[in-house]
């Protein structure tokens, strides 16, 4: 089997495995709440992520400790898990998932405009271009298709999911400014923000009460969501012989979420859902042609 046929493969394994992201929220939000549904599913992800770093870099465990990556590790922490996966899963306790699946989705347009504030990229007519389609796509999922009402369907869920979008690009901004490893900071944010985790549990949902099956899945959605299909497509795009198109194909993953969360939530897709994503996507896609 060649790099090209791996690549792939490894591709579509993490497009599938993110695509059943959405609709492993909304189950595991019927049964935990989402507090509790974060714990676990940052623990496991934890896990996860020491593995790795016992496997790629055993000595630079205890680094983490060290003061200026202790620094680090604390900030991302405090960004992703805790504060990311706490707004995220609050928004889709609140939507239908194919409501806050798209407008989370909104997280390249927010890099976009960051990397313009923080890392002095230009602001080319794509960019803004993209920008304007993208928004349009915001407002039609947020209205339902009643975009000259402005009327929001849930403004509380419609901020909390673009909110979510913000604090995971100032998650990318500031991991993209840190020079080490991918696993070593991810097992440093994850380790920090899952005991950040614990103490606010603690403080403010310490009643446990859970089903297995709920509890296995939140397990399924830190080894898949957060975990493991990370570096599944870390793989594929060190494999590809086109990185940018193999990027590309990251665009797949919520389309096919819609399927998922219609065929195993049994939502009824709403044609604003559908067109505010294919405007989202497509306003993202506008700005990467410039890099390709």
């Amino acid at each position: 089997m060649n790099n090209k046929l791996k690549s792939l493969l490894f591709a579509i394994a993490s497009i599938i495995l993110w695509s059943t992201s959405a609709t492993a929220f909304k189950l595991t939000l019927k049964g935990l709440s989402v507090s509790h549904l974060l714990l676990i599913s940052s623990f496991t992800s934890t896990i996860i992520f020491f593995v790795f770093m016992l496997l790629n870099s055993q000595k630079n465990i205890l680094l983490i400790l060290r003061g200026k990556d202790f620094k680090n590790n604390l900030t991302l922490g405090i960004i992703n898990p805790f504060l990311y996966y706490l707004i995220l899963f609050k928004a889709y306790s609140i939507l239908p998932a194919q409501e806050a699946l798209p407008l989370n989705y909104t997280w390249p347009i927010v890099i976009s405009i960051f990397s313009v504030l923080f890392l002095k990229n230009k602001l080319t007519a794509r960019t803004i271009i993209g920008l304007i389609i993208a928004f349009m796509g915001v407002i039609t999922i947020a209205t339902r298709g009643n975009i000259f009402s402005l009327h929001f369907h849930n403004l509380l869920g419609v901020s909390l999911a673009i909110g979510s979008s913000v604090v995971w690009g100032l998650f990318w901004i500031l991991n993209l400014l840190d020079n080490r490893e991918p696993s070593e900071k991810l097992f440093g944010s994850f380790l920090f923000g899952t005991i950040l985790i614990a103490f606010y549990v603690f403080l403010f949902d310490a009643d446990f009460n859970i089903q297995l099956n709920y509890f296995l899945g939140a397990v399924y959605i830190g080894f898949f969501e957060m975990g493991i299909t990370f570096f599944l497509w870390l793989k594929a795009l060190s494999l590809s012989e086109n990185k940018a198109h193999t990027a590309t194909l990251a665009y797949l993953s919520p389309f096919i979420s819609l399927i998922f969360i219609s065929l195993v939530l049994g939502e009824k897709l709403f044609a604003s859902s559908v067109l505010g994503l294919v405007l989202i996507v497509g306003g993202i896609l506008i700005q990467q042609i410039k890099q390709n």
